[in-house]
Parts: C-alpha cells; structure tokens; sequence
C-alpha cells in the first residue's frame, strides 16, 4: 500500500510539473510575440496616447495659413541612434536647426546599410522635452515606415515639420528655447510591405 501512495504521489507531482512546464512555454511564446510586436504598439500607443513627446502630422496647407512666431527662436537637436541588432550607420546631416515656432523646416537623415545583405528598417522617435511634444508637427517623415537598403547603401531621408505657434502660449514651455528630435532604428524581421 506504501508503493500505491508514493506512486499516486510521483503521478501528481508530474501532472504538476507538466502544467508548470505548459504555462513556463505559454509566457515565453508570448513575450517572443510581444517582441516582435514591440514597434508598431509603440507607435499606436504614442499615436493615441501623445505619450512619449509624439509629434503630430499635419498637412502642408494648414501650415501655409499660420503666422510664425519670431520673437520666440528655438533651436531643434538632431539625434539618431540604431539598435545593437541594426548593422546600418544613422545620422543628422545637421545637428541643430534653429527656427521659429509656425516656420516650417526641412531636415535630413541618412542611414547607410554596412552589412552584405539588403537590411529592411524601421524608426521611432521622440520629442524632448515631452511636453513639447505635441506641439511638434511633422508635414512629412520616415518613422514607422519601412525603409529597406541594398547592401552598402546610403539614403538621405527628410523629416519636414514645424512647432506649432500655440507652443508660446504654455506657461509650462516658458524659458524652454532647445528641443530635441530622436530618432532610432529597429532591424525588422518580419517585413511588412516587401515580398520576401
């Protein structure tokens, strides 16, 4: 009777063990998924949230009808980064712009793909200071669209944006005269928009 109880014993431990076991697999295949999908919820969730100094994009004709703001010059930073797993060079071609809030400015990016192999990509950003972000406004951008490179490639990209006029009537961006404008590029794995 002794052997019946320690075996019931044993069998209850490995059902145990086998649901451990399924639960441990469960919450791995998941965190690979959420991964993956780590880019394009960044991007729904500042998109509507305006969390993370989230710019705005605008057409060029509501830019044409405002009035800039010239007693107020800012100076916009250009940063840009790529992820340890993205085998491309990514740089400003200028570091700073210095411009007024409701003028509209053209800037460029160029990225170069160092590796062998042609390399699809795809940018976030951010805005600092945070709260100023939702002042900035982008006409026309790269982020979160997919950019692919040939082998030793090398593109320029424009951002054109502008900081809305509204950005000098903020008691919380008073004295704030620098910002900066980051971006960072991801190496996608499972492409989107190009046949594989």
């Amino acid at each position: 009777e002794g052997g019946g109880r320690r075996r019931g014993a044993d069998e209850r431990m490995a059902e145990r063990n086998k649901a451990a076991f399924k639960w441990l697999a469960a919450v791995v295949v998941g965190l690979v998924g959420l991964s993956y999908a780590s880019v394009p919820l960044y991007r729904m969730f500042c998109q509507v949230t305006g969390y993370g100094g989230k710019a705005e994009r605008v057409s060029a004709k509501d830019v044409s009808s405002m009035e800039p703001v010239l007693d107020r010059p800012l100076v916009i930073h250009f940063n840009a980064d790529v992820s340890d797993r993205m085998p491309w060079k990514f740089r400003p071609i200028q570091k700073e712009v210095t411009c007024v809030p409701g003028e509209p400015v053209l800037a460029f990016f160029n990225a170069t793909n160092t590796s062998d192999e042609a390399l699809i990509g795809i940018s976030t950003y951010n805005v600092t200071p945070i709260k100023a972000g939702v002042y900035f406004n982008k006409i026309q951008c790269f982020c979160f669209e997919e950019q692919q490179l040939q082998p030793h490639e090398s593109v320029d990209m424009p951002v054109f944006f502008f900081i809305d006029p509204d950005f000098c009537n903020d008691p919380s961006l008073d004295g704030v005269v620098d910002l900066t404008l980051s971006y960072t590029f991801f190496k996608v794995v499972d492409p989107v928009n190009y046949a594989k």
